[in-house]
């Protein structure tokens, strides 16, 4: 018969376990998403400014 280890002795292995690769891939999508809002930083705020000057919510249905 075969002795049975304690389920933490799994742990000690060399591979990475799937709650350590899904950290990753958040960590990675994370950071790409705030990559993407810094790069596109300065677009929108020149586009908000050109918002509020047609007006903003108060234009209401003067411009398409």
């Amino acid at each position: 018969m075969r002795a049975r280890r304690p389920a933490a002795a799994h742990r000690g292995r060399g591979g990475l376990t799937g709650q350590r690769v899904l950290m990753a891939e958040a960590a990675m999508v994370g950071g790409v998403a705030l990559g993407l809002l810094l790069w596109e930083l300065p677009s929108l705020r020149r586009e908000a400014r050109i918002w509020r000057m047609a007006g903003g919510f108060r234009a209401g249905h003067r411009y398409p």
